[in-house]
């Protein structure tokens, strides 16, 4: 059974068809990469398997469960969980903070216990402290646990927003566009970590990401979408080679050029 399985999915807005009978499927620990031109409709394939927008037509299982119509909150406690084109975060948080936000989506652990200050929940903020510093070190940032993260470089704010999304003990974790804003070595600082997670958590991982050749380098199989519709599915060699995908991006160099 496949951990993801997207079936036929379309998803229209009025009259506009963002997707268009996209299908594609994924195994737990896969690497995956979904690209195309701007407007073809890759997070509105994120949004759809997380909860925010639904599809109009076509199906999304997660570990053989049905997502359709299922609320993003509860899609989270499922095991799936993901980060933004634009950074989410509390800039005036520490990270620490920051990541035990996504620590308290856990079915566990209830907020409103922990503002009343039941008996049990300072035990269980020693635990969540322990684990949010696990997720930082995992994520190589540790040092900056007490820092806010609104003061910090751009590459470890994604880096603390990764962090949080860990802390849902995600067996599926979608990345937009993680190097947007990035420099070149920026970006390749980006895909040493990104092989290095993967290595250590085993989790599937999905990338949406312009910069290509941070998806060439990380992804084992590329889905390309283009005018919402799969346009071509391979290896990152057999992709850079496609004449269909060249098409589509050099049309899409043109029309910014021009």
């Amino acid at each position: 059974m496949a951990l993801l399985d997207i079936k036929n999915l379309s998803i229209y807005f009025g009259g506009v068809k963002a997707v268009q009978d996209v299908s594609f499927s994924l195994e737990q620990g896969d690497f995956v990469g979904l690209i195309g031109p701007n407007g073809a409709g890759k997070t509105t394939v994120f949004n759809a398997v997380t909860g925010v927008v639904p599809p109009t037509k076509g199906d999304v299982y997660f570990g053989g469960k049905r997502l359709n119509g299922i609320r993003p909150d509860k899609i989270s406690h499922l095991g799936i969980a993901r980060t933004f084109q634009n950074i989410r975060i509390y800039p005036k948080m520490s990270a620490l903070n920051n990541v035990a936000i996504g620590l308290e989506s856990r079915p566990s652990y209830n907020t409103v216990s922990a503002m009343l200050r039941l008996p049990y929940v300072s035990k269980k903020d020693r635990e969540i402290e322990k684990t949010c510093l696990h997720y930082l070190d995992q994520v190589g940032i540790l040092q900056y646990k007490d820092t806010e993260v609104g003061s910090l470089p751009y590459g470890i704010q994604r880096k603390v927003e990764i962090a949080r999304a860990m802390a849902t003990n995600p067996q599926l974790l979608f990345l937009d566009e993680p190097a947007a804003g990035m420099n070149t070595a920026e970006s390749l600082e980006l895909v040493s970590f990104l092989r290095q997670l993967h290595k250590d958590t085993g989790i599937a991982i999905v990338l949406i990401e312009h910069h290509l050749e941070v998806v060439m380098e990380v992804c084992r199989t590329i889905h390309v979408l283009n005018l919402g519709q799969m346009l071509a599915t391979g290896t990152p060699e057999e992709i850079q080679k496609n004449p269909d995908v060249i098409t589509a991006y050099l049309g899409e160099r043109r029309r910014h050029d021009a």
